[in-house]
């Protein structure tokens, strides 16, 4: 990605708050320095595609130095960002006082620097900010050293030693439980969910590891106590106790809900696991868990404007996931809305990824109510604009739906040259997943008319498809939407809404006998 459209992004991505911020660090400016008109450009123009916002930038500054502006501007828009959050986020705020205090001892300002770094130190610890912590303890022991240790006896000195120390622990001790959790969400990604006693007893490693930290330390530590949550939460889904790792979740969330003031402003971190917490849950089919998680989404308050857009499309989107699972198309769109005046009407002022969740899976209650036309316009508001979300993992899937889309419009030509299109975005076939190879064909070509073909091509596509849908690659394309049974109900030319009902109910069916 060059230089100038990570800046038209960043430009975009800007919320209310830091759009004002900018405005008034730039204030001393003149209006038609060639930075804020470049910035004007981009910001007035949200549709037009990022060649022709330089053009137009170069058509009113003819004699600029592109590079120049566009560097100048991406970091002065960073330095307002990072003015906001210091104010909003303990973290910022921290090491942002950490710089005050080298300033201030580079100024021989020694008893300001000194107190700012006590400072430090006590909100550190009670944020349990380790990192901080430790930078601003050595600190201070270098600043002492460095001037003979003014008016402090070796009790104290010892004191703030043995402080550090423990911090260098506990810092230990986190890295060592984040290991552990990484390497567990890595086996799962890349090996699947175990389906055996063999493949359980492959997890031993980790499991006996992370019971070793956890006897050998205490679990009054917040981050410590959440990666423990998160690690038995993540290992008890991986083998199906899914009751266990549903009682581990709502353990995480009473853990945060009690540490409130380590909460970011916005909570960000607060609102990624809860997500984290619902796309587990989502992918088992647990979706009566989920009740009790979208209602703490819902209980979320901030005064920010982009956290609570992003906070409601959370919300939408995870009580659809249950209706279009099940094939509920008419209560999705009912769902949908109740939905137009608190969140489409503002889509835009998403980010981009979560711009084009929201478009893909309106699109997809459209096509599952048969209105090819609807969710062909709303898919075209991401395809169209497809440089800016291309880098997306999402902007492959939904290229996959808009074939379909295009396959039941009957417009093969339009199918023909979009396949020839993403073939060459991905010119190494071994990138292709197996879906969208099989996709490829299948939409190529009409399905034969006659009753005979149709079960021939249906009985070898189901070999196929379970081929599919035990790679775990495939898997988390068909997590989003179920491909496979889009193709068996235009075989059968049953209902998309049956055919997933239908395997609902044979995965509920495997569940329970599987636990009995």
């Amino acid at each position: 990605m060059s230089k100038f459209q990570s800046l038209v992004l960043l430009t975009h991505s800007l919320t209310l708050a830091e759009k004002k911020a900018f405005r008034i660090r730039s204030s001393r400016s003149k209006p038609e320095t060639d930075y804020i008109v470049l910035y004007d450009i981009i910001e007035k123009n949200r549709d037009m595609p990022t060649q022709m916002l330089l053009g137009e930038f170069l058509k009113v500054r003819p004699k600029a130095s592109t590079e120049t502006t566009i560097k100048y501007l991406f970091e002065l828009l960073l330095d307002s960002m990072l003015e906001l959050k210091k104010d909003q986020d303990s973290f910022y705020f921290l090491f942002n006082k950490i710089l005050k205090a080298r300033v201030l001892y580079e100024k021989s300002l020694f008893d300001e620097c000194f107190g700012l770094l006590e400072n430090i130190i006590d909100q550190a610890e009670m944020y349990e900010n380790y990192y901080a912590l430790l930078l601003a303890s050595r600190l201070e022991l270098d600043y002492l050293l460095a001037l003979n240790f003014p008016n402090l006896n070796e009790k104290s000195l010892l004191k703030k030693q043995f402080r550090l120390n423990e911090a260098l622990k506990y810092v230990r001790k986190i890295n060592e439980q984040s290991s552990l959790y990484e390497n567990l969400k890595h086996r799962i990604v890349h090996k699947g969910h175990a389906r055996s006693q063999k493949q359980k007893d492959e997890l031993n490693d980790l499991v006996y590891s992370e019971i070793s930290i956890v006897a050998s330390q205490s679990l009054d530590n917040f981050e410590i106590s959440k990666l423990h949550q998160l690690f038995q939460a993540n290992y008890l889904i991986s083998v199906g106790d899914y009751q266990s790792a549903l009682n581990s979740y709502i353990e995480l969330n009473n853990l945060f809900e009690a540490n409130k003031h380590r909460w970011s402003n916005p909570p960000v971190y607060y609102l990624l696991t809860l997500e984290g917490v619902l796309e587990s849950l989502r992918s088992i089919h647990n979706y009566a868990g989920m009740t009790y998680f979208i209602n703490q989404l819902k209980s979320i308050d901030s005064q920010s404007a982009s956290f609570r857009i992003n906070l409601t499309c959370l919300i939408y989107l995870y009580e659809l996931f249950p209706f279009l699972d099940n094939g509920d198309f008419t209560s999705a769109m009912s769902l949908m809305n109740t939905y137009k005046d608190t969140l489409f009407d503002k889509l835009f002022t998403l980010n981009r990824a979560r711009q084009a969740e929201l478009c893909l899976y309106t699109s997809l209650i459209f096509f599952g109510n048969s209105d090819y036309h609807s969710a062909h316009k709303f898919l075209n508001q991401i395809i169209l604009r497809g440089k800016n979300y291309y880098s997306l993992p999402l902007y492959k899937t939904i290229r996959l739906v808009n074939l379909m889309i295009l396959y039941k419009l009957g417009d093969f030509d339009l199918i023909k040259y979009e396949i020839r299109s993403m073939k060459r975005d991905l010119p190494d076939a071994a990138k292709e997943n197996k879906i969208e190879r099989f996709l490829f064909r299948f939409l190529s070509k009409q399905t034969p008319p006659s009753l005979l073909k149709r079960e021939q091509l249906l009985e070898k596509s189901l070999k196929e498809f379970e081929e599919i849908q035990q790679d775990v690659f495939e898997k988390q394309i068909l997590r989003i939407f179920d491909f496979t049974a889009w193709v068996e109900s235009v075989i059968r030319r049953v209902p998309l809404s049956n055919l997933l009902q239908k395997q609902m109910l044979v995965y509920k069916k495997n569940v329970t006998e599987g636990q009995t």
